[in-house]
């Protein structure tokens, strides 16, 4: 059963002229988020994976939202949350996946927003993450299925592939896969 803790979101006037862009409209006063082991895969689980708090949510956010969400870009705080839920080390996730160098992530401060591409990278990473969450159930269980070599994936480990599209695309196929029952 998934419980649902609601908190009420009162941002500041600065935030709000900072997020202003990206979801344009009235804010709501309320956003709701799952904080148990069983996440939906709604909006706010995905980005739970980056850590990354949103004061406004819309109901449909859309790939156009995070489009918008990569353009403002994420922090390197959200980077190194998505670095420890992979059990990978900042340094493997900036030089392997983002090729970037360590040195430069590790110069940056932790609220420093990123670039739109190492943002558009880290979402759709995020959401492969918790596709393979959905499918495996376990928070555990992920980090270790994405850091073991996969027959499927010609041997590689699933978190190998991640620094490019077609190898996201991929774990996402092979996620969808173990999801249907078939082997993989």
């Amino acid at each position: 059963m998934i419980k649902t803790i609601k908190k009420t979101i009162k941002p500041s006037s600065s935030s709000k002229k900072e997020n202003s862009h990206l979801y344009p409209g009235k804010e709501p006063d309320i956003v709701e988020r799952s904080h148990t082991k069983e996440f939906q895969g709604d909006v706010l689980n995905m980005l739970y994976w980056l850590d990354l708090k949103t004061p406004r949510v819309k109901a449909n956010f859309s790939d156009f939202d995070f489009i918008k969400v990569a353009h403002h870009g994420i922090t390197k705080g959200s980077v190194d949350s998505l670095a420890s839920h992979l059990g990978i080390s900042r340094k493997s996730l900036a030089e392997d996946i983002f090729n970037v160098s360590v040195k430069t992530l590790e110069r940056k401060d932790v609220n420093t927003k990123l670039d739109k591409k190492t943002s558009s990278h880290a979402l759709e990473i995020a959401r492969v993450v918790q596709h393979a969450y959905e499918v495996l159930r376990d928070k555990d269980r992920v980090k270790l299925w994405v850091n073991r070599e996969n027959k499927a994936l010609n041997n590689l480990k699933p978190v190998q592939l991640f620094d490019t599209l077609t190898g996201l695309n991929m774990v996402n196929d092979i996620l969808g896969r173990i999801e249907e029952g078939v082997y993989s």
